[in-house]
């Protein structure tokens, strides 16, 4: 009986795991070149042993100088071939080969014989791999054959030369610019492709001329680009010059708005596209010149083409950000797109409706939405939530069906980006609208009975503790608290217990029942349970060892303002007197140990490899040691001490580095080192710091180390005096001077004379953001509003391009130094604004909050909104100081 026919095509795993080169290795394949030496080149296997060579170096595979130089030579002999298709194998491997410039005249002769040929694909290619692998001195000899090419009649000729022109203006820019007529030249070709390259070269040459590039977008938009290619690049070029005069405060009409809009009406979709686009993202730009560019953009979301559909809906969407009434006319196309196959862009039709339907229409959303969201992958399904709390937001009278929906796929399947997405959605509702709260409370309380995650679980349990109590029926929620303590893991228990505690401490009429539920836990097998029920019980039950009134509202409800970690260690520290635990003696900072100390848990390397850590670390052991050097003991507090700053290289025979210790009035350098040298004995070990670059800065004082013995580390100290209450900034350079002694490593005795050296060290920054102490506080809103409204500070700045959000956010925090608060460092990867909460301790211990708001626009320009509360003005005035300078 015959079997069906299967085409091979049709068995998907093979195919994924089937590669002809899978397996190959360096050493057969540079055995195989040899190949290219036989005296009857085979093109053929020749032309696959190049590309086994080519996937080697795209898969990383380094070569060695005497491999590279071998295969090289080899493949140099291959231009007495005159097979077409080995030519342009050898042009690629000599390209990816980049050889060193006592190797390239080898080559050069033939590819410039190459370069004047009559075939024009050799032509082409010579001149890309010429311009890739000579240097300055060699381009010289062939620069009179490039301008040649540019203005050569063959398209592919041309373009290679402006491309080529595109990579030199990177190494050797004054002779490409020295190409300007020819390439003025190009832009007048009819060849779309030569049209482009040449208009993004002539752009590039005048980057840094504004007026020249002004003059260029002028004379060009006239009408003379034909290729579609360059008239988008011809737009972005306008893009930039509108911004520009903007930004330069020209006033008046618009400049160039004309040509944006006559491109609307392009034959050439892209290019309606690309000004639709540019249109919507001018700065401060009108309804009345939006009206256009979303007219066109409404047109293409009916287009059959998926690609034109995404484009149109991609740019609504930034677009509904600032304007949404302006592209509420294209909602009942975008309603159609809800079931677009193609899932992006029916997550982007849905979250562009969320942000301009009106009240009216968020039922119907709703109904379409549900349908939608089973068949979407985690990543889409958050931005739809996050478009949905903003829609609450906007219609609060709308919570409930908004709710529900937000309740009914918090117990669908997903992951736990995608659930504390939707629980960060229903907490952020419950906040801004009271009368959600109840019913928000209750979809969390059920939402936890099944919640596998425990980090959720706990933050709503200390949610639940913040807002339950101060509900109209507080007991409901005390089932599902208390169901917590016994099907839970025991850090999920733990946090049942506190907030079992806050609601009999908040509500009188449920005091006796937690205090029996307590008691229960009080025989929980994990030690923490059973401490906190124990602690919870004598708060609640009154026995006098805790005053009610202040002392246990405060433990339980009061921001706890320093780490656990830093806690923790003092109490450690705490020996046992007559004086009591004193909670303003634990540091505010967390001090991080350095990397070589995590990497040794606890073992102590030696020789080349050791940490040079000082004897005592953290804050507490700073403050005794610098209290205890009379020098210093006149100082007064310290406010904060930096983790160690490395002024040396890993593996050098003295390594060094330093702590800043800040004080009210002075900056004093704590200087950790090391000596790794057996035979050495350094003595009158000693800093010379130069202070020229750090003007407000004058030398207090100094302490020197008598000896350094190898292996044993030992601190030096500078101090300075500053302008007190002042966040003083500068550059220092360091210079470690000593005595050196040579060392009998067999007796370890050292020799009586010795002789005096230095040793260069790294420069050292003292910043903005040694002035200011991590410091965090558990309910940033509350803390928020408990600061004076008046003492606000708002301002905005413009942050430039960035890559991400992620990385804009990041420089502005180790920019200020503060701590993010509430998990907002983290930014989805997807998102095009986020609000960073930041806080902290300004010197002189005034506390900061800050609150930053990030946006990107398509150009991955990155804008801040920076506002700043403080219990002092000024100290607002000086955190937005710090940022314009920074």
């Amino acid at each position: 009986m015959a079997q069906p026919l299967v085409k091979k095509d049709d068995d998907h795993d093979d195919e994924l795991e089937y590669s002809p080169f899978m397996g190959i290795e360096k050493g057969a394949v540079l055995q195989e070149a040899r190949v290219f030496n036989d005296p009857q080149v085979d093109p053929r296997r020749c032309s696959q042993v190049i590309t086994k060579l080519l996937y080697l170096l795209n898969q990383g595979e380094s070569f060695t100088k005497v491999e590279a130089t071998e295969v090289f030579f080899s493949v140099t002999k291959l231009f007495q071939s005159k097979d077409t298709g080995l030519r342009r194998m050898v042009y690629l491997i000599i390209k990816e080969l980049s050889p060193s410039s006592d190797e390239v005249i080898i080559v050069t002769s033939s590819l410039m014989k190459d370069m004047n040929s009559k075939i024009d694909m050799y032509r082409a290619n010579a001149i890309r791999v010429l311009c890739r692998i000579i240097d300055g001195t060699l381009l010289t000899q062939i620069e009179r054959y490039l301008k040649q090419a540019i203005v050569d009649k063959n398209p592919v000729v041309s373009s290679a030369a402006l491309v080529s022109g595109l990579h030199l203006l990177k190494t050797n820019p004054e002779i490409v610019k020295r190409w300007s007529n020819e390439v003025q030249e190009g832009i007048q070709s009819r060849s779309a492709l030569v049209q482009f390259h040449a208009l993004a070269l002539l752009h590039q040459i005048r980057q840094n001329d504004r007026l020249a590039v002004s003059k260029l977008v002028g004379s060009l938009t006239r009408g003379s680009v034909r290729s579609p290619l360059a008239q988008c690049l011809l737009i972005r070029y306008t893009s930039q010059v509108i911004r520009d005069m903007s930004n330069h405060g020209q006033s008046g009409e618009r400049p160039f708005y004309e040509f944006l809009e006559s491109c609307l009406r392009h034959k050439a979709e892209m290019v309606i596209l690309e000004a639709a686009r540019a249109i919507t993202e001018l700065d401060g730009v009108t309804s009345r010149e939006l009206t256009p560019a979303i007219t066109v953009l409404q047109l293409f979301l009916s287009s059959p083409r998926p690609v034109l559909r995404f484009a149109a809906v991609r740019t609504l969407n930034k677009v509904a950000m600032t304007h949404p009434m302006a592209v509420t006319n294209c909602n009942i196309d975008m309603e159609s797109l809800i079931s677009d196959q193609n899932r992006s862009i029916a997550t982007l039709a849905i979250t562009t409706l969320l942000k301009t339907g009106n009240e009216s229409s968020v039922e119907r959303l709703m109904k379409q939405i549900t349908n939608f969201m089973s068949d979407i992958a985690d990543e889409f399904k958050i931005v739809v939530v996050e478009a949905i709390r903003s829609l609450c937001v906007k219609f609060p009278l709308k919570y409930r069906s908004l709710m529900t929906f937000l309740s009914n796929i918090l117990r669908e399947e997903g992951g736990f980006e995608y659930k504390r997405a939707i629980v960060d959605s229903i907490v952020t509702i419950i906040r801004d609208i009271p009368d959600a709260k109840e019913s928000g409370l209750l979809h969390l309380c059920e939402f936890i009975e099944d919640c596998e995650f425990t980090y959720l679980s706990t933050q709503i349990l200390h949610f639940l503790g913040i807002e339950g109590p101060i509900t109209s029926d507080p007991s409901k929620y005390i089932r599902y608290i208390y169901n917590r303590v016994h099907l839970e893991n025991a850090t999920v228990r733990a946090a049942a217990v506190s907030t079992l505690a806050k609601f009999g401490f908040m509500v009188e009429s449920l005091k006796p029942r937690i205090t029996v539920l307590l008691k229960r836990c009080i025989y929980d097998s994990d030690d923490e349970v059973r401490d906190r029920a124990t602690l919870y019980l004598s708060v609640l039950g009154g026995d006098g060892t805790v005053d009610t009134e202040k002392d246990s509202k405060e433990f339980l409800f009061g921001p706890l303002e320093v780490p656990l970690v830093n806690m923790e260690t003092s109490l450690k520290n705490y020996d046992p007197s007559e004086e009591a635990f004193d909670i303003n003696s634990v540091p505010k900072e967390v001090k991080s140990l350095p990397l070589a100390e995590k990497k040794a848990q606890g073992k102590k390397p030696t020789g080349l490899g050791a940490p040079p850590a000082a004897p005592t670390s953290g804050f507490d052991g700073y403050e005794k040691l610098l209290s205890s050097i009379p020098e210093f003991a006149a100082f007064g507090k310290l406010f904060k001490s930096s983790p160690p700053v490395e002024l040396t290289e890993a593996e050098t025979e003295y390594a060094v580095n330093v702590v800043k210790h800040i004080f009210d009035g002075h900056v004093v350098f704590q200087y950790n080192c090391t000596n790794t040298i057996p035979e050495q004995l350094l003595e009158r070990v000693n800093v010379i710091v130069d202070a020229s670059e750090a003007e407000e800065f004058s030398e207090a004082a100094s302490k020197a180390l008598n000896s350094l013995p190898y292996d044993s580390p030992g601190q030096a100290f500078v101090a300075f005096e500053k302008p007190a209450g002042v966040p003083a900034v500068g550059k220092f350079s360091n210079t470690l001077t000593f005595v050196v002694k040579e060392v009998d490593t067999s007796t370890g005795e050292a020799e009586d004379d010795g002789v005096e050296d230095e040793y260069q060290l790294e420069d050292l920054e003292v910043v903005a953001a040694d002035y200011i102490v991590k410091v965090g506080v558990s309910n940033f809103r509350n803390a928020w509003e408990n600061m004076d409204e008046e003492d606000e500070h708002v301002d905005e700045y413009g942050l430039g391009q960035r890559e991400s959000l992620g990385e804009a956010i990041k420089a502005v925090i180790d920019l200020l130094g503060m701590q993010s608060c509430e998990g907002t460092e983290t930014v989805p990867s997807n998102a095009r604004s986020h609000t960073c909460l930041l806080s902290g301790v300004y010197i002189g211990n005034v506390k900061v909050l800050v609150r930053a708001q990030f946006g990107m626009d398509s150009t991955k320009e990155i804008a801040m909104k920076l506002a700043v509360r403080a219990e002092d003005v000024s100290v607002a005035e000086a955190i937005h100081e710090i940022v314009a300078n920074g």
